[in-house]
């Protein structure tokens, strides 16, 4: 496959880190972004980009940056994220809020910062990095499951409005893998007297699946393998048997056997 220039939002941890990486050694250019470069003196896989999705201007720089030195950019994989954790009722809304700004309209903001310069190339690929959690509603993880599946739900519709561009956009899902992500999360205090008296056993399960999640290269390699699809599916899965059958039993199951599944799972 030609060298691709690749964009990874997110890059310095986690995932994102991990799949650049896996790029860059199967010989693609990779540049990751993050909110404060200064923050990571150190970090020589890739180059780092300074990029807050949250701001248009912060974007709309690193986008000239990349494009003034390496004249294209060929994918984009919307990986910055944040998650939060908490009964809604206990939940502060400006937590929410931000929760959707980043997972929601950070992406959207990304989109729409690279698709002219893709029109231009009449190519372009766009990989939206969602969540397994975002194809069911999650206890304690609500707002998590919602900002990802709205993600999910859009590049449905624009995949369909940019079709005759040359760009191709996809979602790739994954499940619990060992990263950083648990300690980066909001996590709504348990209040003293909050009828909401499981969600520290629950927020210690959710914690735990993550430390005993897969290696995030596999998410690297699923990456190289959309990359070399010539059309890519509009929805990707990777991780776990037991959590990419889930999203086929919600599909196949009443709805009340379903959430009796979910509730038995996490002791509520």
């Amino acid at each position: 496959m030609q060298q691709q220039v690749v964009l990874i939002t997110g890059g310095s941890s986690g995932i994102g880190k991990s799949i650049g990486t896996y790029l860059k050694s199967a010989g693609h250019t990779v540049y990751g972004t993050t909110r404060k470069v200064e923050n990571y003196p150190d970090f020589k896989i890739f180059p780092l980009l300074e990029l807050d999705v949250r701001e248009t201007d912060s974007i709309s720089k690193a986008i000239h940056r990349l494009i003034e030195k390496e004249g294209r950019i060929d994918v984009l994989i919307n990986n910055a994220g944040v998650g939060i954790t908490g009964p809604l009722e206990e939940t502060p809304h400006k937590e929410i809020a931000n929760a959707f700004d980043i997972n929601f309209h950070g992406p959207l903001h990304m989109i729409k910062a690279v698709l002219p310069q893709m029109r231009t190339q009449k190519k372009g690929l766009i990989i939206n990095i969602t969540s397994i959690a975002g194809y069911m509603g999650l206890p304690y993880r609500g707002v998590y499951s919602a900002s990802k599946g709205a993600l999910e739900i859009i590049t449905e519709a624009i995949r369909m409005e940019t079709k005759d561009f040359g760009v191709h956009i996809t979602n790739l899902a994954p499940g619990a893998f060992a990263t950083n992500i648990a300690a980066g999360r909001f996590h709504t205090a348990a209040k003293e007297g909050s009828p909401y008296l499981q969600y520290a056993h629950t927020l210690e399960a959710i914690n735990d699946s993550v430390d005993d999640g897969e290696d995030p290269v596999e998410v690297g390699k699923m990456v190289l393998k959309i990359m070399n699809t010539p059309r890519p599916r509009i929805h990707y899965k990777v991780g776990a048997f037991s959590q990419k059958v889930s999203v086929l039993l919600k599909k196949l199951l009443p709805e009340k056997v379903f959430e009796k599944i979910l509730l038995k799972h996490y002791k509520l």
